[in-house]
């Protein structure tokens, strides 16, 4: 039985909600709702983005989103605002 692009995309939501949960409590109480609720609505360059984010280190990523240090790479970094904007609108 082949997929369809239904499940197909299904399947790829739900390898992304597991990738979000990263075992640090800080970290999937801002991924986890991110990718429930704003993921869908990303443009594709922008949930690329989040995808790349998924592999990096989680100290690297608490480090950013508790805007202690910025990443280098402006997708990441433009990842991260998307983020905290979400959490922190001005």
């Amino acid at each position: 039985m082949s997929e369809t692009p239904a499940s197909s995309e299904k399947a790829e939501f739900n390898r992304l909600w597991w990738h979000s949960r990263r075992g640090m409590l800080e970290l999937d109480n801002l991924l986890i709702p991110f990718v429930e609720e704003a993921y869908r609505e990303l443009n594709a360059d922008d949930q690329a983005r989040y995808k790349k984010l998924l592999s990096c280190e989680d100290n690297d990523m608490f480090e950013w989103f508790m805007q202690r240090s910025r990443p280098e790479d402006p997708d990441l970094q433009r990842m991260v605002d998307i983020i905290l904007n979400r959490v922190q609108p001005d």
